[in-house]
């Protein structure tokens, strides 16, 4: 399996992958997790009686600045120049809690699905940040890619 890290030389150090001479193309990646929690947290949520506010509102904004600070978080991964982000955080009763789910969009030489995890991770940590004082004991759970589009490997789709 080493011989298919592409993130090590031949010597085992670490490399950013060149991609120069991969061509450009349209590329996406949806990513989707949720936060669990007591009904009585989500009730707060449901009804904007938060302290902190409007605790959704605010994750899908720390989402969408996580995506564009990828390249920085996530060692060797490639910066990408995103075209477009979006977050959205939904109310879950079947949970309780909130879903969190995030589609990252770029032309370029290499895909967004860390861009489109990173939205998720940071949006359901900010929930977590902002509604702590009234339960320390949710979860953030499944975090996964559910799809991806672009690129020479070409589309897949998390099978259910």
């Amino acid at each position: 399996m080493a011989d298919e890290l592409t993130h090590f030389d031949e010597s085992g150090r670490p490399r950013m992958v060149d991609v120069s001479a991969k061509p450009e193309s349209e590329r996406s990646a949806t990513a989707r997790g949720r936060v669990r929690m007591e009904q009585a947290t989500l009730d707060l949520v449901l009804a904007g009686r938060a302290a902190k506010g409007d605790v959704a509102r605010a994750a899908e904004l720390a989402g969408i600045m996580a995506a564009k600070k990828t390249g920085d978080l996530i060692p060797l991964c490639h910066p990408l120049p995103l075209t477009s982000v979006t977050v959205t955080v939904t109310p879950d009763e079947a949970l309780p809690g909130l879903a969190v789910a995030a589609e990252a969009r770029t032309i370029g030489r290499t895909g967004v699905e860390m861009e489109a995890l990173t939205a998720v991770a940071v949006a359901c940590l900010t929930l977590y940040d902002m509604l702590k004082a009234a339960d320390r004991a949710m979860r953030i759970e499944a975090i996964e890619l559910v799809e991806k589009k672009g690129g020479k490997s070409g589309p897949w789709r998390r099978g259910e």
